[in-house]
């Protein structure tokens, strides 16, 4: 009886592309996890428009617990607004564009959330530069932008916008809270030590006008003193003289 031994070449070929397909899943796997962003309106120079980003997590012993985003270039911080985020997660603007986060999420579990843009910029696309911070200080950056087509190791997550529909203009920047007040409390305190200011002089004014009186006064006053001696040496003298020729002539 003949025994084949074609088989085992075939099985051990089988295991070795079997290994090789394990081990190239386990080289994606990491590479895998991305941060991606969508909108409700992806125009430029829409209104009132919803973001919403995902942020994969890399990690099977911690979670994530905060997002940093830097705003691309025609949104400032104040223009945005948190709408959906897991619980207990709070919205921090930040000089360069925002922080949401809290309580670390459970291992393994997608960060999701939400805001809402006042206006978005007119360009073609807009990217959201994005660190992922764990709960054991781990921190991802996914902050490359893809020029040219190429492909980079951390992309940013990045929307692509259509063109401003017909007659859409940029919001005026006065309609921004932030910048409204911030000028008001500067003219507000000077116009208030302007008034003050102006009765201070008026009060030294009439100290210095009641010196010039009272001296004035005192230097009549010494006047008139000086004249009435000078009459009395006057008459005294007079009388003298008059006395010592009445004497002469008795």
């Amino acid at each position: 009886m003949r025994t084949s031994h074609t088989p085992v070449p075939l099985r051990r070929l089988g295991l070795a592309a079997v290994a090789s397909l394990v081990l190239l899943g386990l080289a994606a796997g990491p590479a895998a996890a991305h941060a991606e962003v969508s909108a409700s309106d992806p125009r430029a120079l829409a209104e009132n428009v919803t973001l919403s980003f995902t942020s994969e997590a890399e990690s099977d012993t911690a979670g994530i617990t905060e997002l940093r985003v830097v705003l691309p270039q025609g949104i400032a911080p104040d223009a945005v607004s948190l709408k959906e985020a897991p619980k207990d997660w709070k919205l921090t603007a930040t000089p360069d564009g925002y922080s949401v986060g809290g309580a670390a999420l459970a291992a393994g579990t997608d960060a999701e959330y939400s805001v809402t843009v006042r206006q978005l910029p007119d360009a073609k696309f807009l990217a959201f530069k994005t660190l992922e911070t764990y709960g054991d200080g781990k921190i991802s950056r996914w902050i490359e932008v893809p020029a040219d087509g190429r492909k980079v190791d951390n992309p940013a997550p990045v929307l692509k916008l259509q063109p401003a529909a017909p007659g859409a203009k940029p919001i005026a920047p006065s309609t921004s809270p932030t910048p409204t007040p911030s000028p008001s409390p500067t003219p507000t305190p000077s116009a208030a030590s302007a008034q003050p200011s102006s009765p201070a002089p008026s009060a030294p004014a009439a100290s210095p006008g009641g010196a010039k009186a009272t001296g004035a006064d005192s230097g009549s006053s010494t006047g008139v003193i000086a004249a009435v001696v000078a009459v009395v040496v006057v008459l005294g003298g007079a009388g003298a003289f008059w006395w010592s020729r009445r004497n002469r002539q008795v």
